[in-house]
């Protein structure tokens, strides 16, 4: 579906916006890595931060762009981490689904702070879509801890990151705030196990996974993928993950999916349902 240059501008700007790469200065939160040059004393460095953070401040540095465009680095004030080529991509899989009339709605499963979420819900507005929603799935208090049953997610330490607890207000708040929360976004909170199974009366065109998990995305995966309509799109963003890309393997292993999978960058990977 061919777009007019106003609306691509749009969404180049909306895409520019949600990975702050719009900002001529970019800035992460500073931690306690590995690599930290306070590392042999980190106990004063984790005093000092966490005595700026109970005054209110954030000790940040500078971001290059690079990072931003890429999706490595996580932007202080950015709405995702995803970086343009997935964000590219995900448009054009919506693109498709909505040219070929491919049925259903758009979900992603694990939102942060709903940037990804949001870009799908402006490409809808931009392709003046009226007729799709997009459900947006989130636990909206970070991630679970590892789970015994899932022997990938051993030793998992995505739970400790408070960073990635956003709430559901605040994610409401950033889809206002772009002028897009609207009766087109259905929001789903809680945890995967809990929540996604209900939703087995809905039909999907496009599923995109952002669990970072083993659990995370083969609950997801089990939970969707049999409501996804031929010619839709699975995309998981965190192939780059080993238990994320052991969950996607084993789950299209038991279902036998030979769909090829096509790596979108560094870390994305997709692949279209072309038959039941």
């Amino acid at each position: 579906m061919a777009l007019n240059e106003a609306q691509r501008s749009y969404l180049e700007l909306l895409k520019r916006s949600l990975t702050a790469a719009v900002h001529q200065d970019a800035y992460v939160r500073w931690t306690l890595g590995d690599r930290s040059p306070w590392h042999p004393r980190r106990w004063i460095a984790a005093l000092v931060l966490w005595t700026l953070r109970r005054q209110g401040w954030e000790l940040v540095q500078r971001c290059p762009h690079e990072e931003l465009e890429r999706g490595t680095a996580w932007p202080l004030v950015g709405e995702t981490m995803v970086g343009f080529a997935r964000l590219d991509n995900l448009r054009t899989c919506i693109e498709r689904v909505v040219e070929q009339r491919v049925p259903g709605d758009l979900i992603e499963a694990g939102a942060w702070r709903g940037g990804a979420s949001i870009f799908m819900r402006g490409v809808l507005k931009a392709l003046d879509v009226h007729d799709r929603r997009v459900w947006v799935a989130d636990s909206f208090q970070g991630l679970p801890r590892p789970d015994r049953r899932y022997g990938a997610d051993a030793g998992d330490r995505h739970y400790r990151f408070s960073q990635l607890a956003v709430g559901l207000q605040a994610v409401k708040e950033n889809f206002r705030r772009y002028g897009l929360l609207d009766a087109q976004v259905r929001f789903v909170p809680g945890w995967f196990r809990d929540t996604l199974p209900a939703l087995h009366d809905q039909r999907w065109a496009l599923i995109r996974l952002d669990g970072d998990m083993y659990e995370s995305t083969i609950q997801a995966l089990d939970a969707l993928y049999p409501q996804l309509s031929v010619g839709g799109y699975v995309i998981v963003d965190d192939g780059a993950l080993a238990p994320c890309l052991a969950a996607v393997e084993d789950f299209r292993r038991r279902e036998r999916i030979a769909d090829p999978i096509e790596w979108i960058d560094w870390t994305g990977l997709l692949w279209r349902r072309e038959s039941r």
